[in-house]
C-alpha cells in the first residue's frame, strides 16, 4: 500500500488519500461510497435519486454497516427542498456534507452548528470565493473536461484549478478529466490538495448503474462526449447518443424551453443509468473516458491511483538531482 498523502484535505476528512468520489445521482449509493472509503478515499452518497429523507437515512445506515471510515452525503441545492435530507444526514451522524448547485450559506451554517465539515462544488474563482466567505471548509472546482454539470466559461481544469487555488485560502479539490494517478499528481502540482472524480467511479463494480452504461464508458473516447443544456444556462457533458443529439438540435432550433426541459427530465437520465437504454436517454460522462478501458472495483481504482501517483513522484524527483 502506498504511503498516506499528508495534507489539509486528508487531515480534514480523516482519509488516507485525497481522492473524493463524486456525488453521482442514482449511481452513488452505499456500496460505492463504502468501497471508496474502505480503500482510503472519501466515498459519497448522492441524495439525488433517492425517495426522500428516510431513503437517505436508510442508505446512510447501509453504508455505515459496510465501513467504519468517513463518508459524505451530497445534496443538490435548488432541485428540491434539501433541508429534510440535510437534517436526516446530520441526525445520522454524517460528518461531511457536500453541497452543489445553489447558495450554500444557510446549509453551511447548520452544518457548522452540528460540527459537520462542508465541501462546496463550484466552477471558477468567483464562486469559490463566495463559498469560502460563507464558511465552506473546502471547495471542488470542475473544468470543461468534466462529466455532468460544468461551468459556463469553458475553462479547462488545467487553467481553472490554479486560479481557484490563488483565489481562496481553504483547500481546493480539482475535478474534470481526472481518472488516474497522473491526474492526481498533476492536480497536486497545480496547487489543489486532492481530486473529486465522477465518471471513473461510475465504471466500477459497486456503482448503482446499468452494465450497459458502465461498459459504454469503458469503451468510449473523449470525442464520444458532448455538451447539452447550454441554452438553459446549465451546460453539462454527457455521452453522445441519439437522444443527446436531439437535445442539442432542439436547442439550436430555438425550441420552447418547456420542450427542452422535458427532454432532460430526471426520468430521461434514469432510462440510461437504471435501464441501460443509452440511445433513448442521456447519461453523464467526462472526457476522462479516454483514460480507462475497463470496469473494475472502486477500491482497485483508488489503490492504483495512489500507487501511480507515488511512482510518478519518484520519477519526477529523479529529474531534479
Amino acid at each position: 500500500m502506498p504511503p498516506q498523502i499528508e495534507n489539509r484535505v486528508t487531515r480534514l476528512l480523516g482519509i488516507r488519500y485525497p481522492i473524493v468520489q463524486g456525488g453521482l445521482a442514482r449511481v452513488a449509493t452505499a456500496p460505492l461510497a463504502a468501497a471508496v472509503s474502505n480503500a482510503g478515499g472519501l466515498g459519497q452518497i448522492a441524495s439525488a435519486g433517492l425517495d426522500g429523507p428516510e431513503a437517505l437515512r436508510t442508505e446512510i445506515r447501509r453504508c455505515r454497516a459496510l465501513t467504519a471510515l468517513p463518508f459524505a452525503v451530497i445534496l443538490p441545492i435548488g432541485r428540491q427542498d434539501i433541508w429534510p435530507g440535510l437534517e436526516a444526514a446530520l441526525e445520522e451522524g454524517v460528518g461531511i456534507i457536500a453541497l452543489t448547485a445553489g447558495n450554500p450559506a444557510p446549509y453551511i451554517k447548520r452544518c457548522q452548528e452540528a460540527g459537520a465539515k462542508t465541501l462546496v462544488l463550484t466552477a471558477g474563482p468567483e464562486l469559490a470565493r463566495k463559498a469560502e466567505a460563507v464558511g465552506a471548509d473546502m471547495v471542488a472546482t470542475v473544468g470543461y473536461e468534466g462529466g455532468g454539470h460544468i461551468g459556463r466559461s469553458d475553462e479547462t481544469t488545467l487553467v481553472m484549478v490554479p486560479r481557484v487555488v490563488a483565489a481562496v485560502k481553504i483547500p481546493v479539490l480539482a475535478s474534470g478529466g481526472i481518472a488516474t494517478g497522473a491526474g492526481l499528481l498533476a492536480a497536486l502540482a497545480l496547487g489543489a490538495e486532492g481530486v473529486e472524480m465522477g465518471t471513473r467511479f461510475v465504471a466500477t463494480a459497486e456503482a448503482r448503474a446499468h452494465a450497459a452504461y458502465k461498459q459504454a464508458l469503458a469503451a468510449a473516447a473523449p470525442g464520444d462526449t458532448m455538451i447539452i443544456k447550454r441554452t438553459l444556462g446549465m451546460p453539462g457533458r454527457v455521452l453522445r447518443s441519439p437522444h443527446a443529439e436531439a437535445i442539442t438540435a432542439a436547442e439550436a432550433a430555438g425550441a420552447p424551453q418547456a420542450e427542452i426541459v422535458a427532454m432532460i427530465a430526471g426520468a430521461m437520465n434514469a432510462r440510461g443509468t437504471d435501464d441501460g437504454d443509452l440511445a433513448g436517454s442521456y447519461v453523464w460522462a467526462g472526457q476522462c473516458v479516454g483514460l480507462f478501458d475497463r470496469v473494475e472495483g472502486a477500491g482497485e481504482v483508488v489503490a492504483r491511483m495512489a500507487t501511480e501517483a507515488a511512482d510518478g513522484m519518484t520519477r519526477l524527483r529523479g529529474l531534479f538531482p
